[in-house]
């Protein structure tokens, strides 16, 4: 699950970079509203993509859970 998480956030963030490289080097000189608008796409990726790296899988255990090996106090 891990990895799988892992290429989604850089594919995510191969995206945003291709999209300010393209807007800001070769869309802008045909349009500049399409060039800013490509920027503005790229400024919303890089959260979401934090968020779908470091969102908790179902079988992956939280950093708090007691995974059976603790000792527990008498």
């Amino acid at each position: 699950m891990y990895a799988r998480r892992r290429h989604v956030y850089f594919a995510m963030m191969g995206a945003c970079l291709a999209l300010f490289v393209l807007g800001c080097s070769v869309v802008r000189l045909w349009s500049v509203p399409v060039a800013v608008g490509m920027c503005v796409v790229a400024m919303v990726i890089p959260p979401l993509a934090a968020i779908v790296a470091n969102r908790r899988g179902p079988e992956d255990r939280w950093w708090d859970e007691p995974d059976g090996r603790e000792r527990r106090p008498r």
